[in-house]
């Protein structure tokens, strides 16, 4: 086709229909966004974590061993260890503090303990040492886990294992009193390392 040979008035419809085409190609998009500005879109959002939906839901711990107020402390969920050390009015002159992991994250229910010097897993015999944070099942313990007790060794922990299959399962701390070879200094310094 020559844009010679057109009249005028071809040239004019020619020049028209391009324009039109022109408006449609740039123009109707801007139109339809323009218009589409004004139409309320739902906003979708990301769920909240679940520790941030319960923020006004409060962690109970447990602190117990060698603190200045050991007992029951209601702290913000996301807290750590060192948070509840500082709740329980901070450690002792006579705590081992590198025996706890400060930097855990705390549970709810969770009972933390901190060890004195020479009582805590520290300085026990075997990696097997039940955690501080985690105090060891007397109803489930295995022969290797209470020997890494402290204070406790193989013979004691086998008299524990026979004294549990001969009468059931511990119900307190303080039944360790009949196994012999634990006496009242050892099921102190046991207190807050085992439960049952």
């Amino acid at each position: 086709m020559d844009l010679h040979t057109l009249t005028p008035t071809q040239r004019r419809v020619l020049v028209g229909i391009v324009l039109l085409g022109a408006l449609l190609v740039l123009g109707v998009p801007r139109l339809l966004h323009r218009g589409s500005a004004q139409v309320a879109l739902p906003v979708l959002r990301a769920p909240r974590p679940a520790a941030a939906a319960s923020s006004g839901k409060k962690l109970v711990v447990d602190v117990a061993g060698a603190v200045r107020r050991p007992g029951l402390h209601a702290l913000p969920p996301g807290t750590r260890i060192a948070d509840a050390l500082a709740a329980a009015g901070g450690a002792t002159a006579r705590a081992d503090v590198n025996a706890v992991n400060l930097a855990a994250p705390i549970a709810d229910g969770e009972q933390i303990v901190v060890p004195a010097r020479g009582t805590g897993t520290a300085g026990g015999s075997s990696g097997a040492a039940p955690s501080p944070t985690a105090p060891l099942d007397l109803n489930t313990a295995s022969l290797e886990q209470l020997d890494a007790l402290p204070g406790i060794g193989p013979t004691t922990a086998q008299k524990i294992l026979d004294y549990r299959q001969a009468h059931g399962s511990f119900h307190s701390v303080e039944e360790l009193d009949a196994v012999p070879g634990i006496g009242q200094g050892r099921l102190e310094q046991l207190k807050g390392l085992v439960l049952p």
